[in-house]
């Protein structure tokens, strides 16, 4: 589970986060007497305690933004969320720029979720197919030139960096 996961307030991140990060249920009660005429009812989907979740609200006027308000929704402002912040290398502050240049990257690489296109997609199984391999691609083809690896000295060789691929910055691979 990421340590702290920031978005904008569009509601159906918090709908998402609480059914891929959710603690397990309570046992439904068994009633012994009409077990052939129970309901079963959908259980109440609660966040696992260890999620946290901010979302930042951008005011805008005039086309510039005038004030930034960060919410913690799930976990605590006090203490888990200002932990992650704190281990956090890329971030001491609840933001949505990685949220934002991850849509814009997405934007880019696939046609069919750019704005105001001629590329849509009639089919529903298409257009996700394509977005799971647009996901594909980027994380396990594209080498990204920031997650380079320094190399040792090496007399033999010109080479003075390796480049990895998201999937081989996070171990889950060791080759393009």
């Amino acid at each position: 589970m990421p340590g702290l996961v920031t978005s904008d307030e569009f509601s159906s991140y918090a709908t998402v986060l609480k059914q891929v990060w959710r603690s397990a249920p309570p046992p439904p009660e068994q009633d012994r007497r009409c077990k052939l005429r129970t309901k079963h009812k959908q259980p109440i989907l609660a966040p696992d305690p260890a999620l946290n979740y901010a979302t930042v609200c951008k005011q805008r006027a005039d086309g510039r933004v005038v004030s930034v308000r960060a919410t913690v929704v799930f976990g605590s402002a006090g203490s888990a969320a200002a932990a992650a912040l704190a281990e956090s290398s890329a971030s001491s502050a609840v933001n949505t720029s990685f949220v934002e240049r991850h849509n814009a990257t997405d934007r880019h690489r696939n046609a069919r979720k750019a704005r105001r296109t001629y590329r849509f997609s009639k089919d529903w199984q298409i257009h996700e197919a394509v977005g799971y391999f647009t996901y594909y691609t980027y994380n396990f083809c594209w080498r990204v030139r920031t997650l380079a690896q320094a190399l040792p000295p090496n007399p033999t060789s010109q080479a003075k960096k390796r480049p990895r691929t998201p999937a081989m910055a996070a171990g889950l691979t060791d080759h393009v």
